[in-house]
């Protein structure tokens, strides 16, 4: 009976597709894709699904852009102010008290330094401007009378392309100048915001933290030491940023006083500044130093700077920034500068100066899952972790 079945009812059969296939010396689908294929798919959709998170992400950030910078303010200013507050508590002051005078001894810092460098910074920066003005048209002169032998005409061009760029532009900042009222307004409810939620983090940050954690349940443990460690992280890099930073303004602004470069102070404070944007910061300052003495000065003491920033920028990054900043938020350069990029082009020098220390915390995080993930495949698999293996 079974010789006389005809290939339809075999193919009817469950499972006769199949043998069907087998029979006639097919692969299955799965089989016939190469194996290069389905996993180049596995991971294609994969990353697909992660990007449109992050995109969703992004979006109601920006949404919610009034909220969430001043929560990232409040929690960069408490890397800051926590170790201060702490140190109060342990000496017997109650904790809202020891938050309050945290925030009032920090704005007594920034106001004294404002004070003692903001007036002689203001009057000079007038000055500054004509000195950068002045070195790019010797730049200029060069480039045309120098070995490169250009002519006007080119230089020309280049310049009048820029300026179609600019003016290509005026829409866009002139509808900057339009919302400027209303972003003066969100500065201002941002900076309030930022405050009451920077003495809170102080005086509560431990009980936020206990009632987030209760929200994991059994994964409590492990969200607590991903916290800790970009807490730790967070702290680390900006406390080691600062350090690093008043060190090059201090080595850098000694060269620029030894080799009698002009507009010391203000060259030293935008030094400061931008060591909080790693590479780019370096960059626009030193080639400010290197313009000022180039006008002022010559090409010799021009040199002179460039030679002094660059040994600078070497003990920063060869012996500083390794023993101040610690390796646990050592970023390899070429991610620093896509993620200075990547935060400038979004969100402007907001984001420039928020990229860094984002990203350092995201490492932190990656690497205590690669960690844990490491620790759990022997258990997995019905063995004892590393750790606790017998030894052979």
């Amino acid at each position: 009976m079974g010789e006389g079945m005809s290939g339809a009812d075999k193919a009817n059969r469950p499972g006769g597709e199949h043998a069907v296939a087998r029979s006639s010396g097919s692969p299955p689908v799965a089989e016939a894709v190469p194996l290069w294929l389905r996993v180049a798919t596995a991971f294609s959709w994969r990353l697909l699904v992660v990007a449109a998170a992050v995109a969703i992400v992004a979006i109601v950030a920006d949404r919610l852009r009034l909220v969430i910078l001043p929560v990232i303010a409040a929690m960069l200013l408490a890397t800051f102010l926590a170790p201060v507050t702490t140190w109060l508590d342990e000496r017997g002051l109650p904790r809202a008290l020891a938050a309050l005078l945290s925030i009032l001894g920090g704005f007594a810092v920034l106001a004294g330094a404002a004070a003692l460098i903001g007036p002689p910074v203001a009057g000079t920066v007038d000055e500054l401007g004509e000195e950068v003005t002045d070195a790019i048209d010797t730049v200029e002169r060069w480039l045309v009378d120098g070995p490169l032998d250009l002519s006007e005409e080119q230089l020309g061009d280049a310049i009048n392309r820029s300026a179609d760029q600019l003016r290509d532009n005026v829409g866009t900042i002139t509808d900057s100048v339009i919302t400027g009222a209303v972003l003066v307004a969100e500065i201002v409810a941002g900076a309030l915001l930022t405050l009451v939620l920077l003495f809170f983090f102080l005086k509560d940050g431990r009980r936020m933290w206990d009632w987030i954690l209760d929200l994991f349940g059994r994964r409590r443990d492990d969200v607590d030491e991903l916290g800790h460690r970009a807490w730790t992280t967070l702290g680390g890099y900006l406390r080691g940023v600062t350090a690093v930073a008043t060190i090059d303004a201090f080595f850098i602004g000694v060269a620029l006083v030894i080799i009698g470069v002009p507009l010391v102070l203000p060259l030293v404070v935008i030094t400061f500044f931008g060591a909080y944007i790693p590479i780019v910061g370096a960059f626009v300052s030193g080639l400010l130093a290197v313009l000022v003495a180039l006008a002022s000065l010559g090409v010799v003491e021009a040199l002179l700077v460039l030679t002094s920033i660059v040994a600078v920028q070497q003990l920063e990054g060869n012996v500083l920034q390794p023993v101040i900043v610690g390796r646990s938020v050592e970023l390899h350069p070429v991610v620093i500068l896509l993620a200075v990029t990547a935060g400038a082009v979004l969100y402007g020098v907001i984001g420039a100066f928020l990229a860094v220390p984002l990203v350092a915390v995201a490492s932190s995080a990656i690497g205590y899952a690669r960690e844990r993930s490491g620790s759990e495949e022997p258990a997995a698999a019905g063995q004892p972790p590393p750790g606790e293996r017998e030894p052979a």
